[in-house]
């Protein structure tokens, strides 16, 4: 029976790609996201290599999380791998004039939906004596920058807990990794920039940046290594990005 993996933000970014990299190796593939369409089109484009199961979730809304888990259907129940992927980042400006909207849901996608994912899959992972979660930070959870506040926090917080639940599923076969690119081009930054494609394509221009496939190929790494063997961080950069100077103010 092929294993399976849940993914959320499966409709784009590092989750379809992810998708796609499990699928066609002929994974069951739960894949959880917002945009409907964008999964029913992403389902039917791996239908002839594996099985789908599309879940129109917002990991923000807990009640749906649990409903989604509790009623999930065989063979897609026995999940191995879960992959949380659901996050963005918003706005650029600094601290004292950001959106405390932005900031909320930052909050709630980053931390709480992966929390919420994290635990109500956690008694089939540990039941099965074995798995693989996979969450995804941020070199701005390690590394801070003008700009990252909450967005790094949020990473920040990402990291700790994966480390944390290392440490409560020793013993249970259960593995987890957190998985920290630099960076990456993808919708991500689109968002992030509010639709600004002029932003977005000044970010990427001559950087080679990380791509989405380069990702999922690296959650198939994890996911597929021998079972006695965890990787608790992982950090990637791309060549071209490494780090500057610390910055310092001067008096007139």
């Amino acid at each position: 029976m092929p294993a399976t993996i849940f993914i959320t933000g499966a409709s784009s970014g590092f989750g379809a790609a992810t998708a796609r990299r499990f699928g066609q190796a002929g994974w069951n593939l739960v894949l959880a996201g917002r945009r409907q369409p964008r999964l029913e089109a992403l389902a039917a484009e791996l239908a002839a290599h594996c099985a789908v199961h599309t879940l129109v979730l917002d990991v923000r809304d807990r009640a749906a999380v649990e409903a989604a888990v509790a009623a999930l259907p065989e063979p897609f129940a026995a999940v191995e791998v879960l992959v949380n992927n659901a996050g963005l980042a918003l706005g650029t400006d600094p601290a004292p004039s950001c959106s405390l909207d932005d900031w909320d849901t930052m909050i709630d996608t980053n931390i709480k939906g992966l929390v919420y994912c994290t635990r109500l899959l956690l008694p089939g992972l540990i039941a099965r004596g074995r798995g693989t979660i996979v969450n995804l930070g941020s070199v701005a959870g390690r590394w801070p920058y003008p700009g990252s506040h909450v967005y790094g926090a949020s990473k920040a917080f990402v990291k700790q807990f994966s480390l944390n639940l290392r440490c409560d599923l020793l013993g249970t076969g259960v593995r987890v990794t957190d998985l920290e690119p630099g960076l990456c081009e993808s919708e991500f930054s689109l968002v992030r920039f509010s639709g600004d494609q002029t932003r977005y394509d000044a970010l990427y221009q001559g950087a080679h940046p990380i791509q989405p496939e380069d990702i999922a190929e690296t959650i198939w790494y994890i996911a597929n290594l021998p079972p006695h063997l965890n990787i608790n961080t992982l950090e990637l950069m791309p060549v071209t990005q490494a780090w500057n100077n610390f910055a310092i103010h001067r008096d007139a």
